[in-house]
């Protein structure tokens, strides 16, 4: 197959892993997706959910990422995560995006909570996480009022988080509204953010809270139907008069500079790789295509059209791909700059993989737009990409401040 991974510069851990996951693809995942095609638009979203598929992840330990061993997960190799998650998320992202998300965001909360959760916390919900293969995790910061702009960020009272939790006596009272929440849905564990100091912004007012589903006052309001991704159930949480005791509260003020730093940064390589698993199984199917269907009484790729598309799907895969590892590599070995490339990544490779799934569509015809085949679904997916973790034009004002902090603007006025 053309456009492998050179797998000989890993370590035997991640062969490992890499091979586990990419079998569990090809085997199990990818014919399951590809025989429910009916379910991705199934508008229950009980029904919808691939449990299944989580059962299946579960069975071979890929779910479990990012636990502590004496809990029953594992625990990758020191300096190796982001390219090990790197590599699961790009097998991933060949077989399903809503799955990749759905098991993805499990693996970052994991590594958060490990840093950031008390031991009382960590030996209550980490047997939890591992004993039920349908247990999610999701992070609930945007809201209805602001999103991605929040991360320039604005200085001004308007950008602070409408959640807000206030101390009484010795629990946190919490209050607010959160959407567009991975897993929101089916989750039965979240990451709130909400303002606790309302003297100061955003970055520096806004605290981390650990809220199970089932505490009083968590409700949830709405699932929303994506164009892409559809077998994760993204959500609106509403959160009334939540209370949790002080010990939930995981981070004081400054959580989301912190959660930056864990979960965001070495979450844009996820994204990317996960983008680029689709961008290739998006190519791979049109090459098979584009030798097996005959047109003017040759196959598709003896025609030079043709041909000038594929090369340029492949060259813009594997500059994707090149980008992905090398960002992965400068994460794990801390090197500087990382923050801003990670950035660039993101915005980079939602854009090629776009194009490629683009291109695919194209050579197929109107084949491509038929719902029983698979390219017009990784279009959908591949369009998902860039309002992840900050639209495209908000990295790019973010990757200006930082290559720039003493000259660049600040796109919105701050304010005394």
């Amino acid at each position: 197959m053309v456009l492998e991974m050179d797998m000989s510069q890993y370590t035997e851990e991640q062969r490992l892993i890499w091979q586990t996951t990419h079998d569990m693809m090809n085997d199990v995942v990818i014919p399951w997706v590809k025989q429910n095609v009916d379910r991705e638009w199934e508008m229950d979203p009980k029904r919808r959910l691939p449990v299944e598929m989580l059962e299946a992840l579960d069975e071979v330990g890929l779910r479990t990422i990012g636990i502590p061993e004496e809990y029953g997960g594992t625990i990758l190799e020191p300096g190796t995560e982001a390219q090990t998650f790197a590599l699961i998320m790009y097998e991933l992202g060949r077989a399903d995006l809503g799955l990749a998300d759905m098991v993805g965001i499990g693996w970052k909360l994991c590594t958060y909570y490990r840093w950031y959760m008390d031991e009382e916390l960590q030996k209550h919900w980490f047997p939890k996480i591992v004993a039920d293969p349908t247990f999610l995790l999701a992070q609930a910061v945007t809201e209805p009022q602001g999103t991605s702009d929040r991360w320039l960020p604005y200085n001004v009272p308007e950008s602070q988080l409408k959640t807000t939790a206030v101390k009484d006596g010795d629990e946190w009272v919490i209050n607010g509204y959160k959407q567009f929440i991975t897993n929101g849905h089916d989750a039965q564990l979240f990451n709130v953010y909400a303002q606790t100091n309302f003297d100061i912004t955003l970055w520096e007012g806004t605290s981390c809270f650990l809220v199970p589903l089932k505490t009083p006052g968590v409700s949830v309001a709405r699932c929303n139907e994506t164009l892409g991704g559809r077998f994760m159930n993204n959500a609106e949480i509403r959160f009334e008069n939540v209370r949790v005791p002080d010990n939930h509260l995981l981070l004081r003020e400054g959580a989301l500079g912190k959660a930056d730093e864990v979960y965001y940064r070495p979450g844009k390589v996820m994204l990317a790789a996960k983008n680029l698993g689709i961008g290739m199984a998006a190519f791979h199917d049109t090459v098979d295509w584009c030798h097996d269907r005959v047109q003017g009484g040759v196959p598709l790729i003896e025609h030079q059209a043709v041909a000038v598309r594929l090369a340029d799907m492949a060259t813009r895969l594997e500059a994707v791909r090149s980008f992905t590892f090398r960002v992965a590599k400068e994460i794990d070995e801390e090197i500087p700059g990382d923050h801003e490339r990670a950035i660039m990544l993101k915005s980079f490779a939602a854009d090629q993989v776009i194009e490629v799934c683009r291109q695919s569509i194209e050579l197929f015809g109107g084949s491509g737009t038929i719902l029983e085949l698979p390219i017009q679904k990784y279009l959908r997916d591949a369009f998902m990409f860039p309002h992840m973790d900050g639209a495209t034009d908000i990295c790019s004002f973010r990757i200006i401040k930082a290559l720039f902090p003493d000259t660049a603007g600040t796109y919105a006025k701050d304010r005394d």
